[in-house]
């Protein structure tokens, strides 16, 4: 790799904080409605914590490993700049936090403190805290002997107590147990009205923290104040060979519950004794890790806020539309062998591809089922389906990743369960993650094996597609099927050279392809000829493949680019990146599926998948992309594109300083992408219906016209 010129290029550190303000940005929004704000302020938060535990762990271990060397030290530099702009957006949250708690009290919702409780309230709490809180909680007292790093959970929201006696202090950490109950509890009305009061957990255990401490210790007066720690979320793997890689996964796991702090958020009011506790404590002395905040912590819970008020403070729900095609057939795999079916999720059900599997599990001509499992549900049907196909005698095989990040126990977890029903389960290459969506079956047609094939862009997860955006091919393309086939068997024998031809597969052949692809476009700018690159992607942070765009937009190309999360990327850069435009969108769905499409001097080359254009997604990872080759698909998919580059209402225009401003709407119809594509699919699905019900109609007509023109017979 030649060396990288940082100033072409965005940190994706502060890219990343970047698409977490336009998450931000949701909440300050006053078109969403005044619940949806609510949440996003759970999102924002759930996010900065994996943020924490995974970018800014990385970048702590970097500047470590540089103060053992003489070379600059970059990553320290970076680590005061992410501090300076957590800082700058933990203070925008905490201001627009209390402003939506101005609006809920408007509307008649009042989220209260202990200190705001009337007395029937204050008498109802305490005994809710003896029926139902207290057995949850055991709080742990500090001593000269004991370690609270060891003993305090990653990401929880504790109340640093300290009771006061004399000059002698004694510290406690309660956690809140969230885990057990619902972090908002709805109080009682004394009497017939309107107003409906909700209470933190954390402020119910304020309210009662006496009946915590008074039958134990004596103290006169006690102080009671939040904080949060996140550790670093990776974790060695010790390679032992008397130890199989499960066994190995569970002692990383074990590691990652010890691993080193890398954020302390607390309560700014919070004394100085106590906070010069915490930070000995947990043994931190960098002040990066720092971070001052309000009252509450663990925002992500928020997530699940309640709507205690009328249904217009939530979104109006958008129906899942079937699939005609799939409704038309007698059974899914007649659907997929007539043609190509495309879906697109949350606006498609996912149903569609969970009673394929379901099927798959009892047909009798279905003989073998693979599945690349990464991320799935707590309580799957495709898991079930998987584990019903073993005892109708098929041949299961599931490859599962267990270093999908966060995901780890779960699918440790489903592996013992799938090897105990008799699926045979494998984790694929040690270096490399299998992160390809793909779902391949074998079916007895006619004494013939034929193969049908999903693959998509999204996990195999029916929770989250329900709010992920990801599109999902199903084919009996041979030319395709075949190649699925070919991924399944390199995940056994990585050492193969397979030649693909139609897929798309990291590490195999992606970087080249890609590169070629942009290669053909910039030959053809060249030439004078029409030449553009569009591109839908999560993250675009391979400084290579940046380059490569950056030599395309100066030959002309013109490249479109919506990103939903990093983007090191400069656009509207003067005679560099003049020909690139890059927007992001943030709205109620999560944008997640991946699209690249080529002009390719008018043959359309589009194609869908796993892969972002990051190293780890080109280099490291198991990634498969599919060409789309039906017209109508094609079409269908663009179309799609274009309603999200048109769109003047959820959409943010990336520049080089990071600015987040929405696109302007102008004199232009109002636009927002995802309602529009769902109204376009609806029309679609409608237009295939028609479709049938024209074809059914002419194959009646033609029946009935053969009829009359035969021959009466002659009575005997």
């Amino acid at each position: 790799m030649s060396s990288v010129n940082n100033a072409l290029f965005i940190d994706k550190e502060l890219s990343w904080l970047s698409f977490n303000e336009r998450v931000l940005q949701e909440a300050y929004d006053k078109h969403v409605p005044l619940i949806e704000r609510v949440r996003f302020l759970g999102i924002f938060s759930s996010n900065m914590d994996e943020f924490f535990k995974v970018r800014v762990a990385s970048v702590r271990r970097a500047t470590l490993l540089s103060s053992l060397s003489d070379a600059p030290c970059t990553s320290r530099v970076l680590l005061r700049q992410i501090q300076q702009k957590v800082i700058d957006l933990q203070e925008r949250f905490d201001a627009i936090y209390l402003e939506l708690m101005k609006e809920l009290v408007r509307c008649n919702i009042f989220l209260v403190n202990e200190l705001q409780l009337h007395e029937f309230h204050s008498h109802w709490l305490r005994k809710y805290f003896n029926d139902n809180l207290m057995r949850h909680i055991a709080p742990f007292v500090l001593t000269k002997h004991s370690e609270l790093i060891k003993n305090i959970n990653d990401d929880a929201t504790y109340l640093c107590v300290c009771l006061h006696q004399g000059e002698n202090k004694q510290y406690a950490f309660v956690e809140v147990p969230t885990a057990n109950i619902p972090r908002f509890i709805e109080l009682p009305s004394q009497r017939k009205t309107k107003i409906k009061h909700l209470i933190l957990l954390d402020n119910i255990i304020r309210h009662c923290i006496d009946q915590l401490f008074k039958p134990f210790f004596e103290y006169d007066h006690i102080e009671v104040f939040s904080m949060k720690m996140t550790r670093d979320a990776e974790f060695d793997i010790d390679v032992e060979l008397d130890k199989t890689q499960l066994e190995q996964m569970s002692n990383g796991l074990k590691k990652r519950l010890r691993a080193q702090p890398v954020r302390l958020v607390f309560d700014r009011e919070m004394p100085k004794h106590m906070l010069n506790t915490l930070k000995k404590q947990l043994n931190i002395s960098s002040t990066e890790c720092l971070i001052p905040g309000g009252r509450y912590h663990s925002f992500k819970d928020f997530i699940n806020f309640p709507n205690l008020g009328r249904k217009k403070l939530l979104n109006d729900k958008i129906p899942a539309l079937s699939s005609v095609k799939f409704n038309a057939c007698v059974n899914n795999f007649e659907a997929i062998h007539q043609h190509d079916i495309l879906l697109n999720y949350p606006y498609h059900k996912f149903s569609h591809f969970t009673e394929l599997v379901r099927q798959a599990a009892y047909d009798p001509a279905v003989t073998a089922i693979k599945i690349n499992l990464y991320r799935v549900a707590k309580n799957s049907h495709i898991m079930q389906s998987l584990i019903d196909a073993v005892k109708n005698g098929k041949r299961v095989t599931a490859v599962i990743e267990l270093l999908a990040r966060f995901d780890e126990q779960s699918n440790i977890d489903w592996t013992v369960r799938l090897t105990e029903a008799g699926v045979k389960v494998h984790h694929g290459i040690p270096s490399l993650k299998v992160h390809s969506k793909l779902c391949l079956i074998s079916r007895k047609e006619s004494n013939e094996t034929v193969l049908y094939a999903h693959i998509g862009s999204g996990n195999f997860n029916e929770g989250t597609a329900r709010f992920y955006t990801d599109f999902s091919l199903f084919t009996a393309d041979q030319n395709i099927t075949q190649e699925v086939k070919q991924v399944f068997e390199l995940l056994k024998r990585p050492y193969h050279k397979d030649n693909f031809e139609h897929l798309i597969v990291s590490p195999f052949n992606s970087r080249q392809r890609w590169l070629a692809l942009i290669d053909d476009e910039i030959i053809a700018a060249k030439q004078k000829k029409p030449a553009a690159i569009t591109l839908k992607i999560n993250n675009l942070v391979d400084d290579i493949m940046v380059n490569k765009l950056y030599e395309a937009s100066q030959a002309g190309v013109k490249i479109k680019l919506l990103i939903r999360g990093m983007c090191s990327l400069l656009p509207q850069v003067k005679g560099m990146s003049d020909n690139i435009e890059v927007l992001s969108i943030i709205d109620r769905f999560l944008e997640h599926s991946r699209v690249m499409q080529f002009y390719a001097n008018g043959a359309d080359k589009i194609y869908i998948g796993s892969s972002d254009w990051m190293s780890r997604n080109l280099d490291e990872r198991i990634e498969v992309c599919t060409p789309i080759y039906d017209s109508e698909l094609k079409k269908v998919i663009t179309d799609i594109l274009q309603l999200q580059f048109n769109d003047n209402t959820k959409s943010r225009i990336i520049d080089p300083l990071q600015q987040n401003h929405y696109k302007s709407r102008g004199n232009k119809r109002k636009v927002r992408s995802q309602i529009a594509i769902h109204h376009y699919l609806s029309q679609y699905e409608s237009k295939q219906a028609q479709r049938i019900i024209d074809a059914s109609a002419d194959k009646t007509a033609e029946i009935a016209t053969d009829r009359l023109e035969q021959p009466q017979q002659k009575k005997a």
